[in-house]
């Protein structure tokens, strides 16, 4: 096996220093869309205050304040909602990227490790079968752990998602459900 060059270290070290760059480059997007999004709530929210107000302060009997308060209920529970599939589809983007760029990493290590094994096997004296066997056989079974590891991360994942979207809907229709029962008690 032959040792890495100063050429091949500095290539390297700057590969690496540019994925740092473009993951913390992502992750600032992400924190930029999330400020984004809470600046537009925020904004939407104050705005939505004062027409509530206004509206709460012009109710002239209790019958009026009820259809109010159902008239809120169900867009709030819609909003707050949206807001949380915003919040989630930008987290989810984001570790996407990140995800995306450690998997090609892992893939390149992989790849380099197999270089490496091989040729040590090629340099490898008479008579080492057994150890050059069991070299194979430990990587390939790190491979094998590596994938199903990332296998299992993504079907957590899509769990995750599945449930957020069910718990999501969930509330929305028992906001709507609510709201009409308000409505009918009105």
């Amino acid at each position: 096996m032959t040792p890495f060059t100063a050429e091949q270290l500095m290539a390297a070290h700057k590969a690496n220093v540019e994925i740092l760059f473009g993951l913390t480059n992502k992750a600032f997007e992400g924190v930029e869309k999330l400020v984004e999004l809470n600046l537009q709530v925020a904004k939407s929210s104050l705005a939505e205050a004062a027409e509530s107000t206004t509206a709460a302060l012009s109710v002239k009997d209790a019958q009026e304040l009820m259809a109010l308060q159902a008239s809120m209920l169900q867009p709030t529970a819609e909003k707050a909602a949206a807001y949380s599939r915003h919040l989630y589809d930008i987290a989810a983007g984001t570790s996407a990227e990140v995800t995306k760029v450690a998997e090609a990493q892992m893939a390149d290590a992989q790849k380099k490790t197999m270089a490496m094994v091989d040729t040590a096997i090629k340099n490898a004296p008479a008579g080492s079968e057994n150890a050059v066997a069991l070299v194979k056989s430990a990587v390939a079974a790190a491979n094998n752990a590596l994938e199903s590891v990332q296998k299992a991360a993504k079907q957590a994942a899509d769990v995750a998602e599945a449930n957020f979207t069910a718990v999501t809907n969930s509330a929305v229709k028992a906001s709507q459900t609510a709201t009409k029962a308000t409505r009918r008690a009105a």
